[in-house]
């Protein structure tokens, strides 16, 4: 599409002192042979032990999902019009599902409402761009209420300013009455993969970083990820340092469809080997020999990029990953990228692990030169909303 940038890394390229941007391709009790059958939404889930944290599944029941109208005129410049299109035709797909909540700059809140519709609630709440996955505190269950847990997002490691963003967490649970806790470390939301059931997956690169946690080492971030989350057991994915703005969030790379069951990205068949694709072997290969906090072994599942000669999209830096899908109530949102075999291919992979739901495929060419449909969503836990 004639619209798009070469990469919005070459666009941010010029601002000096911001560095680089771009996403990378590249977020209880069962035994072993019990099924893995994916949970509904709204199906009763295991509660916290002693009402401790508990971080919750995709797939269970939402109240809401979040996103967020962009505004950054020096990151999008001329596509900024086009990646509002994105994000607005992502807000009404959900919307047909779940509510939404779309946050805008109080003077963009009319144009944000009038391209989302009235099934859509636009909120004024100061925002600089539409990564709701990463701004958004993360949803843990303490106690039997939601909590949010503020990571302190800080532009992944002030690779981008985000004065804004960098306050959403503290506003947006203030303006729903939500309790924040603030955690002892800087992480983003796409950083951050669990099945439900106390197990966490993440890459070390996007998190044991000088640019967030400096001077702090695994094993204290992993200590400090169990208190703030409330999970059992991390499994630690190498993933990939300093080829795009989030230092390769899991989201892109491996997703859970069910407790002991991952979907890993892998590269088009015959594409030559290149970073990413040697992170998802890395992680393919821990995936195989780990288990989960529950001692299950993982199945993991192959979910094929499309071929970039055949998509729509343009750029070094597009992310032609499926694995960035996002689980609503009822339905599972995933990219098209118009190579049909390989669109249909993985919705026919995503139909398989998620039975009960429709799978959606959505357009978002110009999003996808930064990220995903997951990296723009998030979801609040709970009832749904009246």
């Amino acid at each position: 599409m004639s619209h798009l940038l070469p990469s919005r890394r070459a666009a941010l390229g010029a601002l000096a002192g911001l560095g680089a941007l771009a996403f990378g391709s590249a977020a209880c009790g069962a035994s072993e042979t019990a099924p893995r059958s994916n949970a509904l939404a709204g199906s009763p889930q295991p509660s916290p032990a002693g009402g401790g944290r508990r971080l919750g599944a995709e797939w269970e029941s939402h109240t809401r999902t979040f996103v967020a109208w962009p505004a950054l005129d020096a990151v999008w410049m001329e596509d900024l019009r086009y990646v509002r299109e994105d994000i607005a035709r992502i807000a009404r797909a959900v919307g047909e599902y779940e509510a939404v909540v779309m946050m805008a700059l109080p003077d963009q809140v009319d144009a944000a409402q009038r391209a989302c519709g009235s099934q859509v609630e636009v909120i004024p709440l100061a925002v600089d761009d539409l990564w709701a996955r990463d701004t958004v505190p993360v949803f843990v269950e303490e106690g039997g209420k939601v909590v949010g847990v503020d990571f302190n997002f800080n532009g992944w490691g002030r690779k981008q300013e985000h004065k804004n963003d960098a306050q959403v967490g503290r506003t947006l649970l203030q303006k729903y009455g939500i309790p924040r806790v603030q955690a002892p470390l800087v992480a983003e939301g796409g950083s951050f993969e669990t099945d439900g059931e106390g197990t966490l997956l993440i890459t070390e690169s996007s998190i044991v970083n000088d640019n967030r946690n400096r001077g702090k080492n695994r094993d204290a971030i992993e200590a400090e990820l169990k208190q703030a989350l409330g999970v059992e057991k991390v499994v630690w994915l190498a993933g990939v340092r300093g080829q795009d703005i989030t230092d390769a969030h899991v989201d892109s790379l491996v997703r859970f469809a069910a407790p002991g069951v991952v979907l890993l990205d892998r590269a088009h068949p015959g594409t030559p080997p290149d970073s990413w694709s040697r992170s998802a072997d890395q992680a393919k290969s821990v995936l195989s020999k780990a288990t989960d906090a529950r001692g299950r072994r993982f199945d993991v599942i192959d979910l094929p990029q499309p071929d970039l000669n055949r998509i729509r999209g343009e750029g070094d830096d597009f992310v032609s990953t499926y694995a960035n899908f996002y689980v609503a109530n009822d339905a599972v949102f995933m990219p098209e990228f118009g190579d049909r075999q390989a669109d249909d291919r993985a919705r026919g992979i995503l139909r398989e692990h998620f039975p009960k739901r429709e799978v959606v495929p959505v357009a978002i060419d110009t999003i996808a030169s930064g990220g995903g449909i997951h990296c723009s969503t998030h979801d609040q836990p709970g009832k749904p909303a009246a």
